[in-house]
């Protein structure tokens, strides 16, 4: 059974840094891109970052891009979004999402075969 299972949400203020993780099953960590989305309240859901299989090529949301870090552990079969210099716009259910369809930047919400249940990040001012 595939899983992907974020871990590392919270409350934290403007200029904080929080960073999440996401524990994928080895079957789909092995074989899938990996990336993160992020869903405000009351929008829809978008990208925020994507890694290669290798983790040779990295993709930003251009919103994030010099504040976010995509990385992954294919030994621990775990991806990793660290955030510095948060802003209360950065708030949001953040989600793990694994794509079969090779890398590309951004990467589309309707290429992703599997989404993690999500975790919730909350900037405050």
């Amino acid at each position: 059974q595939v899983q992907l299972v974020e871990s590392g949400g919270g409350l934290v203020q403007a200029g904080d840094s929080l960073r999440l993780s996401c524990a994928a099953s080895e079957r789909v960590f092995k074989s899938y891109t990996m990336g993160w989305f992020r869903q405000a309240p009351g929008k829809e859901r978008e990208f925020v970052a994507t890694i290669m299989l290798t983790g040779d090529r990295t993709g930003y949301a251009d919103s994030v891009k010099g504040r976010f870090t995509i990385s992954r552990d294919n030994a621990k079969n775990t991806m990793y979004l660290q955030m510095n210099y948060l802003k209360p716009e950065d708030t949001a259910v953040y989600y793990c999402a694994a794509s079969i369809s090779g890398f590309k930047t951004p990467m589309s919400s309707s290429s992703i075969n599997y989404w993690g249940k999500g975790t919730l990040v909350t900037v405050s001012s």
